[in-house]
C-alpha cells in the first residue's frame, strides 16, 4: 500500500474516566447501541481515500458466475472468492489472491455507512487484510508490516465497530505490537468485543480477571466470561478449554456461585 503520509486513523483521547476500572468496564452487562465510550472515525472526505489501497486485476482466464459478479464490484462476491483462495476452498489456496479481492472490497467501501448491508463484509475485510499485513504474504509484495495492520484493525472496530477487528486490536496493546504497550486500552477493546459475544476476548479477558494478569482480579467475573467463551470455543482452540477448566478447578464456591448469577443476567440482558 502505498501513501504519502503516514496514516492517522483516530486520534483517540482516552482518559482516566473512560478506563476508570474493569468492574465498570466488564461488568457483564449486555451492550446496545454503538460504541459511545470509543471516539470513532468520521468518514470525512480523504480518510478513508488515505486508508484504501487500488488492488492488482485478477487474471482469472476461466471467470465463473462468481467471478463476473466480483468484477462487477459485488461485494459479497469479491468476499467469498476472497474466503475461497485464502481457505482453498475449491481453488488452490492464494493468499495474494484473496488479499486481493479483500483490497478491493476495502477501496471500493470504505466510506459505506456503518448500518449499511454490506458493512458487517467491508468490516471484515479490512480485519482480514490486517491479519495479512501482521504475518506477512512470503514472497510477495506483502511484507510484515505491523503498523499497518493495527491501522487495519483500528479502521473496522471503530468506525464498523468490529468485534473480531476489536479482538485483535486489543492483543496489539496488550502486547505492544505495531504501537507502544497499553494494558488499560487494550482491555478496554477487549471488554467491547467480549460484551459482544467474541468468545476470544471473552476468554482473555476471563483469563486476566480471573488470574489478575495485568487487571485487578475479579475471579467470579473472569470465570463468568471464560464459561461464555467455552461453550463457544471450536473444537481446534483447546487453549479456551484449558483456561476454563485451570480457572473452574481453582475458583472458590463462593466464586462459582457468583459467576452463575453474573452469567444469567448477562444472558437475560442478551434477551432483553
Amino acid at each position: 500500500m502505498r501513501t504519502s503520509r503516514r496514516i492517522i486513523l483516530v486520534a483517540f483521547a482516552l482518559g482516566a474516566a473512560a478506563v476508570a476500572g474493569p468492574a465498570s468496564a466488564f461488568d457483564g452487562a449486555a451492550v446496545n447501541g454503538t460504541d459511545t465510550a470509543i471516539p470513532v472515525v468520521s468518514a470525512q472526505s480523504g480518510t478513508a481515500a488515505a486508508l484504501k489501497k487500488a488492488a492488482p486485476s485478477d487474471n482469472s482466464t476461466q471467470p465463473t458466475a462468481l467471478q463476473y459478479a466480483a468484477e462487477g464490484g459485488h461485494p459479497i462476491a469479491q468476499w467469498k472468492l476472497g474466503r475461497m483462495y485464502a481457505d482453498g476452498n475449491g481453488v488452490m489456496q492464494d493468499d495474494l489472491r484473496a488479499f486481493e479481492y479483500f483490497s478491493r472490497i476495502a477501496n471500493a467501501h470504505a466510506e459505506d455507512s456503518p448500518s449499511a448491508p454490506q458493512a458487517a463484509i467491508v468490516a471484515n475485510a479490512f480485519v482480514a487484510l490486517g491479519r495479512y499485513y501482521l504475518d506477512g504474504i512470503p514472497n510477495s509484495k506483502v511484507k510484515v508490516d505491523t503498523e499497518r495492520a493495527r491501522e487495519m484493525f483500528s479502521y473496522a472496530a471503530s468506525y464498523f465497530g468490529n468485534a473480531d477487528a476489536q479482538y485483535d486490536l486489543a492483543r496489539l496493546y496488550l502486547k505492544g505490537i505495531g504501537a507502544p504497550r497499553d494494558t488499560k486500552y487494550g482491555a478496554r477493546w477487549l471488554g467491547l468485543a467480549a460484551q459482544k459475544g467474541q468468545h476470544q476476548a471473552q476468554a482473555m479477558l476471563g483469563q486476566m480477571l480471573f488470574n489478575g494478569e495485568q487487571l485487578p482480579r475479579q475471579a467470579a467475573r473472569g470465570l463468568m466470561w471464560l464459561t461464555l467463551a467455552r461453550d463457544s470455543a471450536a473444537p481446534d482452540e483447546t487453549w479456551i478449554k484449558d483456561s476454563y477448566n485451570k480457572a473452574i478447578a481453582k475458583a472458590s464456591e463462593d466464586d462459582r456461585a457468583m459467576a452463575l448469577q453474573m452469567l444469567e443476567h448477562w444472558v437475560q440482558g442478551r434477551k432483553d
